[in-house]
């Protein structure tokens, strides 16, 4: 306590004053603040000393998930970027246990063993290769090709499961608990919201694209590529254009691919807004083998979520047991593409009333059956695309104020509530996606480049009438 030397504080002895400090900064009752300048090295050295002086140590923060590991390896893998000579380098965390070098690692999230070749201490863009490092501190990890950003490393699947196995017996919750559970807070990722093909220079590149989109993933997880199928172009999903725009940068820069992007677009979903029942037959014979199956399937809208997939009770037991799977991944499948616009469909909930299935048909065919049965039942109903809806934060001078809300009033936008930050006005209001395209040069020009924004998902919601016939129309879909 320094009551005592409330008469005069330049008595107070620096032990005392930075004791006094750690305890209200582990208490989070207060925050230190130091001023510096990185570019001039001012103030730099004082900061290193504050965050071993304040900060929390990893013994500071008892978490449950330390106890069920014990000394086991327990790390998370918080970033990860490419070297073109040493491959993949792994930014990880120790949390318990200790590191070694050229030691296996098993990744709980990717649910495979890894060999670590080489194991780095890092300081700033020099790195000092080290034998082994305990808990609490940041090492670099060389030789970990499955490994992505937010993903949990342990020592070994055994150790995982032992882990597991202390955490059902702590009692502290009443469900069971599995390796995927003890995994640690990694990254949160938003949906994608924006999306356009990418092609290479030539055909001969095409592996060399693959290959570049793949370590940018592991770098990036809100970095997402898929294979369109019916076109078989490669699609790039991202966060929105100025995302996309730095990776097709970065390709070009780090990889030396000129690659090419379509047009951007956005990732609607599709939904239905009345039940609807289907049936198909699906026959065929393949090297003199017969497979037939006839389902019947009816898709319900849902207020939220989906897929709901439901079996009426008259179905057989024995034949869901040996073709659950099969029907669940045709279900999926046709979820994937909408009636509309070929979007992933959500709130919709399937039935499955019958499936007939011939002795020795295949479970693709069994698959493919109900995938077309969906794909009938969603034709029939009445259908709806909804739009992403974006959480909006404008900031901005007060005499901007009026100019900015005229332009979100045309852009659909519908302002939550306007609050007063120093001299600054702050916009709180939800915008479509599409109206929201180009949007940082329009906001820049009508503020005069004195304001600033952000955007994040907020849901899916239904589309105008209007507005979704203009939109199929646009896509000569109508």
């Amino acid at each position: 306590m320094l009551e005592e030397y409330s008469r005069d504080f330049n008595l107070i002895p620096l032990e005392k004053l930075q004791s006094a400090v750690r305890r209200i900064t582990l208490a989070r009752s207060a925050v230190p603040v130091l001023c510096g300048s990185s570019l001039k090295n001012k103030g730099v050295q004082p900061l290193l000393d504050a965050i071993t002086l304040y900060l929390p140590s990893p013994d500071d923060c008892p978490h449950d998930f330390m106890s069920w590991y014990k000394d086991d390896l327990c790390a998370l893998a918080f970033k990860v970027v490419h070297d073109k000579q040493r491959g993949p380098l792994v930014f990880v965390r120790i949390y318990s246990g200790m590191m070694k070098s050229q030691s296996a690692i098993y990744n709980v999230n990717q649910n495979c063993m890894e060999r670590m070749s080489r194991l780095l201490l890092p300081f700033a863009d020099q790195q000092v290769e080290i034998s082994s490092l305990s808990a609490g501190n940041i090492a670099l990890a060389v030789g970990l090709k499955q490994t992505a950003t937010g993903d949990t490393i342990v020592s070994s699947k055994s150790a995982a499961a032992a882990a597991s196995r202390r955490a059902n017996r702590s009692g502290e919750k009443k469900e069971q608990k599995s390796e995927q559970d003890l995994v640690l807070a990694g990254v949160e990722i938003p949906e994608s919201v924006f999306f356009c093909t990418i092609e290479p220079p030539s055909v001969a590149k095409q592996t060399d694209l693959e290959n570049a989109l793949k370590c940018l993933q592991l770098e990036d997880p809100s970095l997402k590529v898929k294979i369109d199928p019916d076109s078989g172009q490669m699609i790039l999903c991202g966060m929105g254009e100025l995302h996309i725009e730095i990776i097709h940068d970065r390709i070009r820069r780090e990889y030396g691919l000129e690659t090419y992007l379509g047009p951007l677009q956005i990732a609607y979903r599709e939904t239905i807004l009345s039940a609807s029942k289907a049936s198909e037959t699906l026959d065929r014979t393949i090297n003199d083998n017969r497979h037939q199956v006839t389902a019947e399937v009816e898709v319900t809208p849902l207020t939220d979520g989906g897929p709901v997939i439901k079996y009426a009770e008259s179905l057989h037991q024995s034949l869901l047991k040996d073709y659950k799977e099969a029907i669940e991944n045709g279900i999926h499948s046709a979820y994937l593409t909408g009636p509309l616009l070929g979007s992933p469909l959500l709130n919709v909930g399937i039935t499955v009333h019958s499936i007939n299935i011939l002795s020795g048909t295949s479970a693709t065919m069994v698959s493919a059956c109900v995938s077309r049965c969906m794909q009938k039942a969603l034709k029939k109903a009445e259908k709806q695309i909804l739009e992403p809806l974006m959480r909006v934060e404008i900031t901005m001078g007060e005499g901007y104020l009026s100019s900015v809300l005229g332009d979100l009033a045309q852009r659909r936008g519908n302002v939550q509530e306007i609050q007063s930050r120093y001299d600054n006005k702050i916009i709180l209001a939800f915008v479509p996606l599409a109206e929201l395209l180009g949007y940082s040069t329009d906001l820049r020009t009508l503020t005069s480049g004195c304001a600033t924004f952000t955007l994040e998902l907020a849901d899916y919601e239904e589309m105008d009438l209007n507005d979704q016939n203009t939109l199929l129309k646009k896509k000569g879909l109508l």
